[in-house]
């Protein structure tokens, strides 16, 4: 046909091949038929929030004044807490660990020291703070810092046991050094090691106390530049503490001791305590304990002083969990905590170190939770933390974000949950309260859901760039827990977390959530606000089990029936019910017919919430464990819960409690099925160890169309390469065991196939692993079960490993009443799609491009009986609740919108053409692919394992967003990444964080005004009063002059090869950012011009002193003169 047009246009001809109809081509882009509104500039990439118990935390500041508290990572990661409502993520470039934060209190900037040697100065006074400063030390290792009140000089002390001075306004080094050989005797021969402590005396700002880590605490005077005096102790010392008053001093030891020393007297301590130690008698030295991290010396005006101190339990504590001590007076309290204390701080009513303290709370940074301690009331009670700090209660497994909810929802959810809070917390408020609330641009419901590997379910208020826990289902109490070892009839799909959660489906309109567990187990839970008895939660027992057939390709329509309780390989109009079934046990001593968990038998009272109406387990087939479920859809308008995994797929009633469906994946093809599947090799026996996730990645690996992930090795097609690249996964397996991932999520990210094989049926290598083709997406939709169909009816589009789509119809009963009464038809309708890749999504738009979601009922009270009207109501709500608009009914076009790995699909209906494509990645696949609503349109938003996260528009699928966000590091991002409606996403960052962000231009532009303020303008409280006699007589605080100290002109210039001085890329920002804000910059300067008229008047008063002193003066003078004018010198 070319031939024949080429040698047309040689000829001259006109009728040419451009003038005649072009062949079919394969669909690609082509100008839309629908109006799309959404185009590129609609889109931008942001993050906006992090929340979440910092992971790793390894320093901790508050600044008094602000209220303001800031936690340091391992990682090099800084979170600011202010108000509940008011936090803050920052990160420093290095990533190196954060080993101490000093705040300028009431400055509005952070001093971060790093494990890299550097110090950053961070500007807190704007909404996402900048470092202003860098000062990276090229020769000495920094080891502790310290920033006196209303200073802007920073004591560094080094490895060498040296301290340098830093300006922290100008960020540069002063020429003034503490040397370690001038601070200790001369006589001593041994290197006193690292400084551990530096601060000065309260009461005297020119004698600095420095700690070194051997055992020497040196008193240092500033002036005279010479150790006034030198304390030494035979331990090595981790911390010191002042008295108010400046004349004692605490140090805390590493044998479990606490030394109290007068500052005039060194050569031995006043008093030596081992708060944990066992008192031998005959006056023997205490036991030596473990070592005192840290003490805190606090004073009360009306009281005893406090002694805080975490560590120094007695080492014959086996077992015993992490403590804190508070010893007030003759009374010690051992506070036990849940994990290891990294430290604390006591909050005091006054920043000034020269006055009472007035200790009134301790904050605890633990390993994995932060803790308020009441000093104030009896018993020491904590208070309750507001923070979304206990997302890792229990390790996160999976995560579902819903935006743009029903109204009613969040404060539903609220009002049961509000009944699980414990009681016994303190009841004053929250101490930590700066900052302000940004304003809330959003105003629609939004709700995170996380599933946990204890099994329990939590519910997040997230509006408004917010976060709340709302509600906590455990799904573990509907199951009998082993009581002893041989009593666990679990743990042979996994080792430990039998109860995690796997994945959630979740209809917000009718609160219906469909639960699904590593152990093949699936809850149907309803949502009531009354509590409930249940007698016996019913339960449905599924046996799916995959049989090959004989031949090498299915011939013939007929399939061989599978031996399912439930239903059977063809569609029958009446499917049988399922009854549960009793443990069995073949001639071979095989398990058989036994599920994996044993549902509670005595009653089970269910508190308001949701409450579990149908547990569906799957059963041990022949000696082999239930694979893990793989997809899960449930439907409130069908009353249907549909799961899938490398088996096949069963569909359940959970309003008539029975099985509809239980087919393997081979059988939903009939005499379609396009892969060449033979009989497999008789199973081998699985190590029980890995079964849990094995069994998913046997299912799920290299099809010849799938990608491999870039980090993997090449792509043999070899079986041997196949077993290694399963056993490597296994491995991972085994060490992320909480984490079991759902396959649609990837958790065979190293096994991969960068080939896309368009014969696959004859590829001899791949027939086993086709033969394990599993379920990896599900929908249900009210569309057109066939081609070329009329109406439209409710159906099941199933999606699969290898790129299959098929299509159940269903047959639902007429009538609400009918509905219980008659059975609900499930039969496959031979549609049959194919995509590149294993299905990851599928959604469905009308002929306008609107999108349609699945049909559902609106949620009511089921307890509560209601009138014939409300019935009727209620019935006639049903079909029409998201059902169609009245052209669809009539059969106008839709459009099926499916999501692969590799590629997507929009397929016109009912003429199931390909009316638009686009292969959206060569070299990597998609992991998550969401349909989602955006300024009044819909759009396709994925995220790929190369770390690029992309938007396409619908239907025409043309490209609007592409721009790399993040490599995919570990597989808790594959398992918790997730889009939803308006632009907003979410992935666990870490095992105790979440990370929203936005891909919506509008909402990057308004995130500015959503975020809160961490700096508000306060007055500084008045320093102490010294009262007369301490006036009088020079015995109060003494002031020094520290410009004059360590300025270039006094000290001269820092050596330049010592430190390297940085500009922050918040230098010119930070400008910007303490002057953002009307009303905040108004606020500064109104505060700024009354404490200047204020000096104004007190420099006006002084002056009038003056001038009447001085007239005072001169009238006296006068006098003196006129009296003594005309005396002669012998006459005085």
């Amino acid at each position: 046909m070319r031939k024949f047009n080429i040698r047309k246009v040689l000829d001259g001809l006109t009728a040419g091949s451009s003038a005649q109809p072009p062949p079919p081509a394969p669909p690609g882009p082509r100008e839309p038929e629908v109006a799309e509104t959404l185009q590129a500039e609609h889109f931008q990439l942001c993050k906006t929030v992090r929340h979440g118990f910092p992971y790793r935390p390894s320093a901790l500041a508050f600044d008094p004044v602000q209220k303001i508290l800031a936690v340091g990572t391992q990682i090099g990661a800084l979170r600011l807490f202010g108000r509940p409502g008011v936090e803050c993520h920052c990160q420093h470039d290095s990533g190196a660990a954060v080993i101490q934060l000093q705040f300028l209190v009431n400055e509005g900037a952070l001093v971060s020291a790093l494990a890299d040697d550097t110090l950053h100065l961070w500007n807190l006074r704007q909404k996402r703070p900048a470092i202003l400063h860098s000062l990276k030390f090229c020769r000495e290792r920094v080891t502790f810092c310290h920033l006196p009140f209303q200073s802007k000089w920073l004591y560094v002390g080094t490895e060498r046991g040296n301290i340098h001075i830093v300006n922290v306004e100008s960020f540069s080094l002063s020429g003034y050094v503490v040397m370690w050989n001038k601070a200790i005797e001369l006589s001593s021969k041994s290197h006193p090691g690292p400084v551990v402590h530096i601060s000065d005396n309260p009461m005297d700002e020119g004698k600095l106390l420095i700690g070194f880590e051997s055992g020497t605490v040196v008193l240092w005077d500033l002036k005279s530049k010479k150790a006034d005096y030198r304390y030494t102790y035979d331990e090595a010392i981790h911390s010191v503490a002042w008295h108010h008053e400046g004349k004692q001093f605490i140090c805390s030891h590493s044998d479990g001791t606490l030394t109290t020393w007068n500052v005039r007297s060194p050569a031995r301590p006043v008093q030596t305590i081992t708060p944990h130690g066992k008192q031998l008698k005959d006056g023997k030295k205490p036991e030596p304990c473990k070592p005192i991290l840290k003490v805190e010396f606090k004073t009360t005006r009306a009281g005893e002083p406090f002694i805080i101190l975490s560590g120094g339990l007695s080492y014959d504590t086996v077992g015993r969990r992490p403590c804190l001590t508070v010893m007030h007076g003759k009374s010690t309290a051992v506070l036990e905590m849940d994990y290891s204390v990294v430290d604390f701080l006591t909050l005091c009513e006054t920043p000034y170190p020269n006055d009472f303290q007035e200790p009134y709370a301790v904050v605890v940074l633990l390993e994995k939770d932060l803790v308020l301690i009441d000093l104030a009331q009896n018993g020491y009670p904590i208070f309750e933390n507001p923070y979304p700090l206990s997302i890792h209660e229990s390790p996160v497994t999976c995560c579902e974000y819903f935006a743009d909810c029903p109204v009613d929802l969040i404060p539903a959810l609220y009002s049961v949950g509000a009944r699980q809070k414990r009681q016994g917390y303190s009841k004053k408020e929250w101490p930590i309260s700066g900052g302000n609330w940004g304003l809330g641009a959003q105003s629609y419901p939004e709700i995170i859901i996380t599933g946990h590997a204890d099994g329990s379910v939590k519910f997040w208020d997230a509006s408004a760039i917010t976060l709340q826990v709302l509600y906590k289902l455990k799904t573990s109490k509907v199951f009998e827990k082993p009581r002893g070892k041989d009593d666990r009839p679990s743990t042979d799909v996994v080792d430990e977390d039998p109860y995690a959660v796997q994945m959630v489906s979740w209809c917000p309109e009718s609160r219906v959530l469909c639960v699904a567990g590593v152990s093949a187990h699936v809850l149907v839970c309803r949502f009531s606000r009354q509590e409930a008895l249940a007698e016996v939660i019913p339960m449905l027992e599924v046996r799916l089990y995959c049989e090959m057939n004989d031949e090498g390709s299915p011939e013939g329509e007929q399939a061989p029936p599978l031996p399912t309780p439930g239903g059977s390989s063809s569609p029958q109009p009446f499917p049988l019910q399922s009854h549960p079934s009793t443990s069995s046990s073949s001639s071979g001593g095989l398990r058989d017919n036994a599920p994996c968990l044993k549902v509670k038998t005595s009653p089970l009272k269910q508190p308001p919430g949701f409450q579990t109406e149908l547990v569906v387990q799957l059963v041990w087939v022949g000696g082999e464990p239930p694979q893990q479920i793989t997809s899960l859809a449930v439907n409130s308008s069908y009353g249907l819960v549909v799961f899938g995994n490398c088996d096949g797929i069963a569909v359940v009633d959970y309003l008539q409690k029975a099985v509809l469906l239980s087919l393997g994946t081979a059988d939903l093809y009939g005499s379609s099925d396009p892969h060449r599947r033979e009989p497999r090799s008789p199973r081998k026996s699985r190590q029980p160890s890995a079964a849990g996730l094995c069994d998913i990645s046997e299912g799920t690996v290299t099809p010849e169309d799938r990608c491999k992930s870039p980090t993997s090795g090449s792509s043999s097609t070899h079986n041997s390469d196949d077993e290694q690249k399963v056993n490597n996964f296994i491995e991972k397996a085994k060490m992320s065991r909480k984490l079991s991932l759902p396959t649609d999520l990837k958790p065979d990210l190293d096994v991969k196939d960068n080939s896309f094989s368009p014969s696959r049926s004859s590829s001899v290598a791949s027939i086993d692993r086709e033969a394990r083709e599993a379920i990896s997406a599900l929908h249900f939709a009210e569309t057109f079960p066939r081609k070329a169909d009329s109406c439209l009816g409710p159906c099941l589009w199933v999606g699969t490993t290898l790129g299959s789509v098929l299509v159940l119809a269903l047959g639902l009963p007429p009538g609400e009443e009918q509905r219980l009464l008659q059975p609900v038809v499930a039969v496959p309708s031979g549609t049959m799609l194919r995509l590149k890749g294993a299905v990851l999504r599928m959604a469905f738009l009308d002929s306008t491009g609107c999108l349609l979601p699945p049909a559902h009922l609106p949620w009511r009270e089921h307890s509560i009986p209601e009138e014939k009207e409300e019935k009727e109501k209620a019935k006639k709500r049903r079909p029409v609740s998201v059902s169609p608009s009245s052209s669809q009914e009539l059969g106008e076009s839709q459009y099926a919108v499916i999501c692969s790995e590799k590629q997507a699909k929009v397929i016109a209906l009912p003429a199931q053409s390909c009316a638009y494509q686009q292969n959206m990645v060569e070299t990597s696949f998609v992991l998550r692919g969401d349909v989602v609503a955006l300024s009044a349109s819909v759009c396709l938003a994925c995220f790929c394992a190369n770390g690029h996260i992309m938007t396409f528009s619908l239907p025409s699928l043309r490209p609007l967003l592409d721009v790399y966000y993040l490599p995919l590091t570990n597989m808790r991002i594959a398992r918790t990444f997730c889009f939803t409606n308006n632009g907003q996403a979410l992935y666990l960052v870490s095992p105790t964080e979440i990370q929203r962000l936005t891909y919506s231009q509008e909402t990057c532009e308004n995130l500015q005004e959503m975020l809160g303020e961490l700096f508000t303008p306060v007055e500084t409280p008045e320093a102490p009063n010294r009262g007369f006699f301490k006036g009088l007589f020079g015995g109060g605080a003494q002031s020094l002059d520290r410009e004059e100290l360590f300025g270039e002109a006094a000290s001269g210039k820092a050596s330049r090869s010592l430190v390297q001085h940085i500009p922050g890329p918040g230098g010119i920002e930070g400008v910007k950012g303490a002057a953002s804000g009307v009303v905040g910059e108004l606020a500064r300067a109104r505060l700024a011009l009354d404490e200047r008229g204020q000096k104004l008047g007190e420099l006006e008063e002084r002056a009038a002193a003056m001038l009447s002193s001085a007239d005072s003066f001169s009238k006296h003078a006068h006098e003196m003169m006129l009296k003594y004018k005309d005396k002669k010198w012998y006459q005085f």
